[in-house]
């Protein structure tokens, strides 16, 4: 037979492990309510956001494909739809529109965009750089821009970044966009293959570095990459329009081992890129957003070496755009 005071101490267990469970359970679901209320974690809109990239085989469109992956498990019920573009001042155009949520476009573009909706316009984050690249066959002339005179040339499509870079590069040259070359308005991979055929006798492309339609065409088809170096300090002076968007840059040798000469760096300008939103976007969405692209820098930059070069110390400078609220959210969350 079990003692009274045996029976009473066990009891008294009993009573302090029920009310020690309970405390944790209360610890528990207040972590847990503070967890599922976190915007971090929780609250974002689900469903589907237009993502506008550029030219099939260009470097947006395949960073769009990427991130378009990672979403799908760091935010999930986030579909984007990606949206092939003409490139840059069409993105503009899109997100401004309401026709897509985000975009890329050159901070060039950003910075001369004349439509409509531009005052809501907002970034999310600086991204890379892309760097000019004339590419013209292995064996050709052409030394310099200045010696397309008379020649056909791709310049990108009309409402692409690459056109409005082109016709600013080709006014310094001393040439005229419209009348000293035969110009046609092609994406890279059109150009690429109208290179390949002898159609086209050189073209512009504007891109992250490699850009796979480049390295295609130089293991299929012997290209040279034109120095544009003289040219940079020029269109920096005459078009930055003070939002300092080009940068006197270099192509290294190894950015295409095939292209000719092999094991020389290319001298040229660069722009930056921008990640680009509205400012009626929610902000959790683009809280989410931007942090997905800082976190996947490395995932992606595995396949788009461009995006390596995507950094959070250097993304918030988006200059000539203004943060998007969501953006600014996060960024100070993960402020030292």
């Amino acid at each position: 037979m079990t003692s009274a005071p045996t029976a009473l101490l066990r009891a008294a267990a009993r009573s302090r492990l029920c009310r020690a469970a309970a405390a944790l359970l209360l610890v528990a679901g207040a972590f847990g309510g503070w967890w599922l209320s976190s915007p971090d974690t929780a609250g974002y809109p689900k469903g589907e956001s237009g993502f506008a990239t550029g030219v099939p085989r260009g470097v947006y469109d395949k960073y769009g494909q990427l991130l378009r992956e990672y979403l799908g498990t760091s935010m999930p019920g986030v579909r984007l739809r990606l949206d092939n573009s003409q490139g840059s001042v069409d993105n503009l155009e899109r997100v401004a529109s309401g026709q897509d949520s985000f975009a890329i476009a050159t901070a060039d573009a950003v910075a001369t965009y004349p439509g409509p909706g531009k005052d809501r316009l907002r970034a999310i984050a600086r991204l890379y750089d892309d760097y000019l690249q004339l590419v013209v066959p292995a064996g050709s002339p052409v030394k310099r821009a200045a010696d397309l005179k008379g020649l056909r040339v791709g310049v990108g499509q009309s409402k692409s970044g690459v056109n409005l870079v082109t016709k600013r590069l080709l006014a310094l040259a001393g040439l005229d966009p419209d009348r000293d070359v035969t110009a046609s308005m092609l994406g890279v991979g059109d150009a690429a293959d109208q290179l390949r055929a002898g159609k086209l006798d050189a073209f512009f492309w504007s891109g992250g570095l490699p850009t796979a339609a480049l390295t295609d065409l130089s293991e299929q088809f012997p290209i040279r990459i034109v120095p544009l170096g003289d040219l940079a300090e020029a269109v920096h002076l005459r078009e930055g329009g003070g939002t300092d968007a080009y940068r006197a840059a270099t192509i290294p040798a190894d950015a295409y081992p095939q292209a000719h000469p092999i094991a020389t760096a290319v001298a040229t300008l660069a722009v930056p890129n921008l990640l680009v939103t509205r400012d009626d976007v929610d902000p959790l969405l683009v809280q989410g957003m931007t942090r997905a692209v800082i976190d996947s820098r490395d995932l992606i930059g595995a396949r788009v070496h461009a995006a390596q070069l995507v950094d959070l110390r250097t993304a918030v400078y988006t200059d000539p755009l203004p943060l998007h609220e969501g953006a600014r959210r996060y960024y100070t969350s993960v402020k030292p």
